[in-house]
Parts: C-alpha cells; structure tokens; sequence
C-alpha cells in the first residue's frame, strides 16, 4: 500500500515537474515557431502553432540586415572576457572571506549583495561620463570591465558559499608542508572547487551573455553583442515581429547550447555542498 502512494507521488510529481518546465519553456518554443511565419501570419489576430506555410525568409533577411557573426563575435568576447576577469577577482576575494575572516566579512557580503538591488538606471550618468571620458564608450573592453562589475557580487558570493564547505584542515596541512598563500589557492583550493567554479564561471556567462541594459545604452555599433543586434528590429515604425523572432532565435541559440552540453556540470557546481 506505502508502494502504491509512493509511485502515484512520484507521477504526480513529475507532471507537476513537467507542466511547470512546458509553461516556461512554451513562450521560447512560441518565438522559435514565430521566426518561420510571416509578418501577415505573425500578426494574424488567429495564431496557429504549426498550420502555416514556413518559410525561411526571416532568417535571410535578418542575416543580409545585419553582420550577425559580429554581434556575436562580440558577445562571445565580452561574455567570456567578464567572466574571467571576474574570476581573477572573486576568486582572492572569496578566499579571504571564507579562509581569512574578520568581523566585518559578513558586513562587506551583505553590502556587495545590496549592489545587485540598486537599479542600474541609478549609476546610468556616472558611469556613462566616466565612460566618455576613458575612451570606453562603444568599445568591447568598456562593456568587459561594466559586465565584470555588476556581476562580481554575485560571483563572490557563489565562490564564498563552495570555499565555506571545504575543510579548513586540508589548507592547515597544506600550510604545514611549506605551501604559501599561491601554493594554497592554485594547487589546493582551486582543484577541489573546481565544480563550483565552473558553474560560477558558466552562470556568469550567461548574466553577461543575456545583458541588456548596459550594452544598449554604452555601444552604438562597433561592440554592439546580440542584445543590440535584437533590439534593432524594434523601430518607430513598429515590431516586426516574425524578423524579431528569428533575430531572438539566432541570439538565444549558442547560449541554450551551451547550456545543455554543461548542464550536469552546471547543476553539480550549484548543488555543492548542498548535500553532506
């Protein structure tokens, strides 16, 4: 009788699971179908979902629009440029919170966390003058150095919470064998880690990847990633939105990819230390 209960709990479970994934998942596959329609079809006050001539026009005419390969040659570098550079950081950083605490560490967390709540619009004529006056406006490096900032916090506070799980007694005996701070980072913490830095270093990639408001108002062409490629379909006058589908799709793609290929490396590194 337990048996029974536990198997109708578990296929209850799993279309909840299921219902829940197709209702998120939906508005993507809605995009994707879009992207083939037509703008009459596409407009249509009558939507079908598959009863409809496809057509590959959208995507042409996007890739004869625009240089897509360099909108994403861009986001690939400022993207992957952040989240390094943001490694070099946080990973020191974190180190000393979680190894070298002081009574002022949990103070400094919760202050850079707070960052992530202040709107972006609020640092908008600070950052876009020193920007000018640097030279960094419209240029990949500028948006490197903006993605690396306002993702830092949460880079420290991911590499906080998997440096806390590990024994303090493994980087006392690597101390004790002559390892210095360097010794200790690279050849002791970083290889048992390495998990959680992976998923912090793929996260990382995608909040850059999937970043908006900052490329928009610090690029005009010359950096321009795949966010300001998307947001050209948008014009005064109006959306087409059928160009504005496959544009999304084309932008969307490398990252959902990538995304299925590291999954399990994904959920290992956000679930460390999650289970003793």
């Amino acid at each position: 009788m337990a048996i029974s209960k536990t198997n109708k709990s578990k296929v209850v479970y799993t279309l909840l699971a299921w219902s829940i994934s197709g209702m998120l998942f939906f508005p993507i596959l809605w995009t994707m179908i879009t992207s083939f329609k037509t703008e009459a079809e596409a407009i249509s006050a009558t939507p079908s979902l598959f009863m409809f001539e496809w057509t590959l026009e959208n995507y042409t005419d996007v890739l004869a629009r625009s240089p897509y390969f360099e909108h994403f040659l861009n986001s690939v570098i400022i993207s992957l440029g952040a989240s390094l550079l943001g490694l070099l950081i946080a990973i020191p950083a974190a180190w000393s919170m979680a190894f070298v605490q002081t009574k002022r560490t949990k103070n400094l967390l919760m202050w850079m966390l707070s960052t992530k709540m202040l709107p972006p619009v609020g640092v908008l004529i600070p950052i876009y003058l020193l920007f000018r006056d640097f030279g960094l406006l419209d240029t990949r490096l500028g948006l490197v150095i903006v993605m690396t900032l306002i993702n830092l916090p949460i880079m420290v506070w991911m590499l906080y919470t998997y440096f806390r799980e590990i024994p303090h007694e493994i980087l006392e005996a690597a101390r004790m064998d002559g390892a210095g701070i360097k010794e200790e980072i690279f050849h002791v913490l970083l290889p048992i880690a390495l998990p959680g830095i992976a998923s912090t270093l793929l996260l990382n990639v995608i909040l850059a990847w999937n970043e908006a408001f900052w490329t928009l108002i610090l690029t005009a062409a010359n950096a321009a990633p795949l966010t300001a490629f998307i947001a050209s379909y948008s014009s005064p006058e109006g959306l087409f939105y059928a160009k504005l589908s496959a544009a999304s799709v084309m932008a969307v793609v490398p990252i959902l990819i990538l995304g299925w290929f590291s999954q399990k490396q994904l959920v290992r590194g956000l679930s460390f230390g999650a289970v003793k």
